[in-house]
């Protein structure tokens, strides 16, 4: 057993029984988001969360356990992704990466955003010409230091 057939079992569970990502997350006290990440085996969970999941997803201890391993980031299976979604925040990067990075080097100097002091946020905005997807993506600001 590994951490990949978890996810795959917590999938799979998930479609069977119609289980939505907002009420695992609330049952878990943690924002859908992050724990949507931990769920596909992006984060890590502690005891008590892990066992959360497991019940809801009718996981064995031996599967439990494995929630709580430190996992292997980065879940795309290619360099550019196929999937349309995921192919157009590669897009969105490839595209507009450059100014983001310009944008914020010029209000905070020299450094980068951080992916662990983190948090997201994703929300339907309803519009009459279609509803849009709106994405918050919050992370703290690292300078570079001088050694």
């Amino acid at each position: 057993m590994n951490r990949l057939e978890v996810t795959e079992k917590i999938i799979s569970t998930k479609v069977a029984k119609g289980i939505k990502w907002s009420d695992v997350a609330e049952k878990v006290g943690l924002s859908k988001e992050w724990v949507t990440a931990g769920c596909l085996g992006q984060m890590t969970f502690d005891t008590k969360q892990a066992k959360v999941i497991g019940k809801i997803f009718g996981l064995t201890a031996d599967e439990i356990k494995w929630l709580q391993v430190v996992p292997y980031k980065g879940s795309l299976p290619s360099q550019v992704p196929t999937d349309p979604l995921i192919y157009r925040w590669y897009e969105i990067v490839s595209v507009y990466g450059t100014t983001i990075k310009e944008l914020i080097h010029e209000e905070f100097g020299d450094g980068i955003m951080s992916a662990i002091d983190f948090s997201m946020d994703i929300v339907r905005q309803p519009d009459p010409k279609g509803d849009r997807v709106n994405v918050v993506l919050s992370g703290k600001f690292l300078p570079y230091k001088q050694y």
